[in-house]
């Protein structure tokens, strides 16, 4: 048997017996016990920070291509002037 089938099997073996597996096996230690708890605070808390995070970045970015565009924008009206000078009689 080939090493990449034998690999697949290992895997399709592993996701067969999880999903038979009892359900308390894929409840975490944070997330089992209670919702009012200061461990799930704090989870609530790091999920918070790292969406601040991950906006954070995608807005700059977003600021750069706006940022980028306008200043091509601005050449493309400055060379175009250049180019066609208005015509004064």
């Amino acid at each position: 048997m080939k090493p990449v089938g034998k690999f697949f099997k290992t895997i399709f073996l592993a996701a067969v017996i999880a999903a038979f597996a009892p359900s308390q096996l894929f409840a975490c230690a944070a997330c089992y016990g209670r919702s009012d708890s200061p461990l799930a605070s704090g989870i609530n808390w790091g999920i918070f920070t790292l969406f601040c995070v991950i906006a954070t970045v995608l807005g700059s970015i977003a600021t750069f291509f706006v940022f980028i565009i306008r200043k091509e924008s601005a050449l493309a009206a400055k060379a175009a002037a250049e180019s066609f000078p208005e015509v004064k009689a």
